[in-house]
């Protein structure tokens, strides 16, 4: 068995084996990249360590180190309670709210669990008390999440731009996250229309201008005991968060007013200036935390490391495949289809199954390179080639076999959870054959 078809092995089994445990993937690539970089290549350790992604690090802490930030002195949830109040007695427009919350909270840099994590309890309290299918609710946020995903500040993003420079290949951040906006703004239209959003049309809430209790608002049931842990999707563990005060988080203090001035200063920073988004959003959370000390001391420990440790991994063990030619082998084996437009629909195809049931971070890291050799023939559209990939991989983030399908099926109420599991269910699985379809005929092909 050659090198290559071992180290490839390798990756599959990292991704089966952080499916199926609660062992960090990255944590798994670091090793399989230790052991398969020594056993297969001969390389070094030193020389396998030289592909970790220092700027990809920067920019994941600083993002993230931000967002925790905002979630700390309570601008995210100011955010959340002011869309929500917008929506007024007009209850066929609180899906809408749902989608575009969690939209907002990613676009400017949350990571899409993170997102989905404080949007969905509200979401689908509001789905009980406005009497809204569980199942609706939790595709838009799901949805709206994902469409917030891949702006130039957002994780997606900038991990898709970081692999796409990489590889020497064009790319235009604001294409794609329209692109993607627009695939997944289009599954939400789907999602109202079948699934009971047009019977909210018309209905009104002459209550709905009083805020909800505490619990209610934290996604808790109305009385007793708090919700059960539920194990979520490779481990992920969800419960009731603790009970928010209504009327504190729709305050807008100074610290949360200077906390939305400093997002704003971090997007025209990055797309106006073309700064450094990592160093950017590091260098505006050090000093909300030199201004702000209160509410910053617990930030350092949000920021996502599990995440960092997840793309850090997987991406230094991709670099050693490309050091090693085995990407460059890989594609060529797929180019060798000898049709570029069957050979993109096969990319698509395997981004869609492996992201429903794996991480759709890591999947982003290890998959674009693998379309590099056709794409650089010119025989195919690039863009159009990536941007259907990333739809195709992150739409299928409605299963509940994934982290944010489990958030949604663990903040269900409980006698809703196996409806809203099995409606997730067939979404999902639909959609993995779907995307690539629909992406691959609506963006691929055209641009051949």
């Amino acid at each position: 068995m050659s090198a290559q078809v071992i180290a490839l092995l390798a990756l599959g089994g990292v991704f089966l084996v952080a499916t199926v445990t609660s062992v960090n993937m990255g944590a798994l690539a670091l090793v399989a990249a230790f052991v398969i970089g020594g056993l297969a290549y001969g390389v070094p350790a030193d020389d396998v360590l030289s592909g970790f992604p220092g700027s990809m690090f920067v920019i994941l802490v600083g993002v993230t180190y931000l967002f925790a930030l905002a979630k700390n002195n309570g601008t995210v949830d100011w955010l959340v309670h002011a869309a929500v109040r917008a929506v007024g007695g007009r209850i066929s427009l609180v899906p809408l709210a749902m989608f575009l919350i969690p939209a907002a909270i990613t676009s400017i840099g949350a990571a899409a669990p993170a997102a989905c994590a404080i949007t969905i309890p509200v979401a689908l309290r509001f789905a009980q008390q406005y009497r809204i299918r569980p199942l609706l609710m939790s595709m838009m946020v799901i949805q709206g999440t994902t469409a917030g995903g891949f702006s130039p500040i957002a994780i997606y993003g900038v991990i898709v731009h970081g692999v796409t420079d990489a590889a020497g290949l064009p790319s235009n951040p604001g294409l794609l996250y329209l692109g993607t906006f627009g695939a997944t703004a289009l599954l939400g239209v789907i999602a109202f229309l079948t699934l009971g959003g047009r019977d909210l049309i018309g209905r009104r809430d002459e209550t709905d201008s009083e805020p909800l209790p505490a619990s209610a608002a934290a996604g808790e049931p109305p009385s007793g005991p708090s919700t059960p842990r539920r194990p979520g999707a490779r481990g992920v563990a969800t419960s009731a968060p603790a009970p928010i005060d209504i009327a504190q988080a729709s305050r807008l203090t100074l610290e949360r007013a200077s906390t939305l001035a400093a997002l704003l200063v971090l997007v025209v920073a990055t797309l106006v200036f073309d700064l450094h988004v990592g160093m950017v959003a590091l260098t505006i959370a050090v000093v909300l935390t030199l201004v702000f000390p209160a509410t910053a001391r617990t930030a350092v420990e949000q920021v996502a490391w599990s995440t960092v440790l997840l793309i850090g991994g997987i991406m230094t063990y991709v670099a050693m495949l490309e050091e090693q030619g085995t990407i460059d082998w890989l594609g060529r084996g797929i180019a060798g289809i000898g049709v570029p437009l069957l050979a993109a629909f096969v990319l698509l195809l395997i981004g869609a199954v492996v992201s429903a049931f794996a991480s759709t971070t890591a999947l982003l890291g290890a998959v674009i390179p693998l379309a590099t050799p056709f794409l650089l023939n010119g025989d195919i559209g690039v863009l159009a080639v990536v941007v259907a990939l990333c739809v195709s991989s992150s739409v299928v983030d409605c299963s509940p076999l994934s982290t944010m399908g489990a958030l949604a099926v663990a903040n269900a109420p409980a006698d809703q959870r196996d409806k809203v599991f099995g409606g997730l269910m067939v979404w999902g699985m639909s959609l993995v054959v779907i995307a690539p379809v629909v992406s691959w005929t609506v963006l691929v092909l055209p641009a051949s």
